[in-house]
């Protein structure tokens, strides 16, 4: 029994160097595939670190691209919004060159008109002032030194030609209303070498007459005759008081008889005539 107990410590003891041996041999093995492992490991590492790396660049690169086509639109719509712009200035343009035509036409005429004015404007002055000498002796000096005030305008280089027509059809504007209204204003006349105060009442262009102020005497102006004619006072010194009285607007306008000159060919010197509302 000794002697198979010495036996079973010999085989152990022969073994025990190939344990020893095996054990190193798998330390070593465990230490390498553990350097292996962390190598594999820390190239993983590196590859994502450079993957990330990576993307991160793709990222900057399409966030670059993007922003660079949204400035390449911006810029795209800011052309066509200058396109159309300059298109609108270009026809503004063209608008304003042929107003500056036309501008420079219209001064070319208005030379040539404002030449033709001024002569035009002295033969229709002459034209009322004769045709004022020839009318009813009504306001006579007041219309005549209207005449002769545009007329020495016409030689004032204050005026313009337009402002020294626009005068002369001030005054034939002014002519023209006299035929179409009624007038009374107070004034003298020399009836048979006296001067006796009265009323003047004007009826258009028709008829002028003179009351004195007591109504004793009516007198017409003869439009053939150019003078004064006394009408009998018992036929219409009442009408023609009725007629100033509606001039001076006292009394409203009506219906009345009047001495009124016939037509110059005509043979009659006095007949009937109306003033209506």
């Amino acid at each position: 029994m000794k002697n198979s107990v010495k036996e079973q410590h010999k085989k152990m003891a022969g073994l025990l160097p190939l344990l020893a041996l095996l054990l190193v041999a798998g330390l070593q093995t465990k230490i390498v595939y553990g350097a292996e492992l962390d190598t594999l490991i820390k190239a993983g590492a590196d590859k994502t670190a450079a993957a990330q790396a990576s993307q991160r660049r793709i990222d900057s690169t399409v966030a670059q691209s993007d922003k660079l086509l949204r400035q390449f639109q911006l810029v795209n719509k800011q052309i066509e919004g200058l396109q159309v712009y300059n298109a609108q200035l270009t026809r503004q343009i063209d608008s304003q060159r042929q107003t500056m035509a036309d501008i420079a036409e219209s001064v070319e005429n208005a030379a040539l008109i404002e030449r033709q004015i001024i002569p035009l404007s002295l033969n229709m002055l002459a034209a009322l002032e004769q045709f004022i000498r020839l009318d009813l002796p009504f306001k006579s000096e007041e219309r005549q030194t209207s005449v002769e005030q545009v007329r020495e305008n016409m030689d004032s280089a204050r005026f313009s030609a337009a402002e020294k027509s626009r005068q002369v059809l001030e005054l034939y504007a002014i002519e023209s209303e006299y035929s179409a209204t009624l007038e009374q204003f107070d004034g003298v006349l020399t009836i048979e070498g006296q001067q006796r105060q009265g009323a003047f009442l004007r009826i258009g262009r028709v008829a002028l007459l003179f009351q004195t102020a007591d109504q004793s005497i009516t007198e017409v102006w003869s439009k053939t005759d150019k003078q004064w004619q006394t009408v009998a006072a018992g036929d219409y010194r009442r009408a023609v008081a009725d007629a100033i009285r509606m001039a001076k607007k006292q009394a409203p306008l009506d219906m009345i008889k009047l001495p009124l000159q016939a037509p110059v060919n005509a043979t009659a010197s006095q007949g009937k005539a109306g003033v209506a509302s």
